[in-house]
């Protein structure tokens, strides 16, 4: 259920975001004063929507205490966005930007389900929250992925979903002529490697901050999702950049370059 919910929030962010851009650029070229009256409009409606949540049990908790996270999660999403601005510049790889959501939105949704499991999990058997001896503060990687507990299995079973997930996405993308990036097995093998490694790296901080956050009484559903959520556009990101840099380095040159 999480995996849907962050796949339609990402699907529909792009797609909110492709329309209003490409009006706003539009509506520019006759008015300079459309992107000021947009900001002021959603300014002042702020209040309104402070009142509406304040009226929702759900949603007061939130307001008065989930900025943090989300705030910090902007923040490292940000620096993923900034990496993926300088990469694609370059003509060479401009076909990175057609893979960065894919590889951010599967990485991004296996990390949100671990994190919901492991949350369930200890809301179901675990110690009260805030408890100063939580189940473990540390977790190593052998624990997380090759232990005999249920979460330890889900781990197993989310990282082996990523090999033939993205060669299904990567099929797709080459099947509708997307990307302009040639599928070599050179590539294909960096990128797998890169989805690999972000989903190896964020099933483990799941495995760490939801205990982590726990012990310390802060509800891991509201609390770690926005957390590694962002940590995998920023590490998928990275990682794809490099990958396409390496195989550039090596003489893996793209010969499907389009406008």
């Amino acid at each position: 259920q999480i995996g849907v919910i962050v796949a339609l929030g990402d699907l529909i962010t792009l797609s909110l975001l492709a329309g209003i851009s490409t009006g706003l650029y539009k509506e520019l070229e006759f008015n300079n004063y459309a992107n000021p009256l947009v900001c002021a409009a959603f300014v002042a409606m702020c209040p309104l929507w402070v009142l509406i949540a304040r009226k929702i049990p759900s949603t007061r908790e939130v307001l008065y205490s989930g900025w943090e996270p989300v705030i910090i999660a902007m923040a490292i999403s940000s620096v993923g966005g900034l990496i993926l601005d300088k990469t694609v510049t370059n003509p060479n790889f401009a076909g990175m930007a057609v893979f960065t959501p894919v590889i951010n939105g599967v990485g991004g949704n296996l990390v949100a389900v671990q994190a919901s499991r492991i949350s369930t999990y200890l809301h179901m058997n675990g110690l009260p929250m805030g408890d100063p001896n939580p189940p473990r503060k540390c977790p190593t990687p052998c624990s997380s992925f090759f232990g005999s507990t249920v979460n330890s299995r889900s781990a197993r079973v989310l990282f082996l979903l990523v090999a033939p997930g993205h060669l299904v996405f990567l099929y797709t993308i080459n099947s509708l002529r997307g990307g302009h990036t040639t599928l070599t097995p050179i590539f294909i093998t960096f990128y797998l490697a890169a989805a690999l490694l972000q989903v190896m790296i964020l099933l483990y901080l799941a495995d760490w901050m939801v205990h982590w956050m726990w012990g310390r009484g802060m509800d891991p559903d509201n609390f770690s999702i926005p957390y590694l959520t962002a940590l995998g556009d920023l590490l998928g990101t990275g990682f794809l950049a490099l990958c396409f840099h390496m195989r550039w380095f090596i003489g893996d040159r793209d010969s499907n370059l389009g406008n």
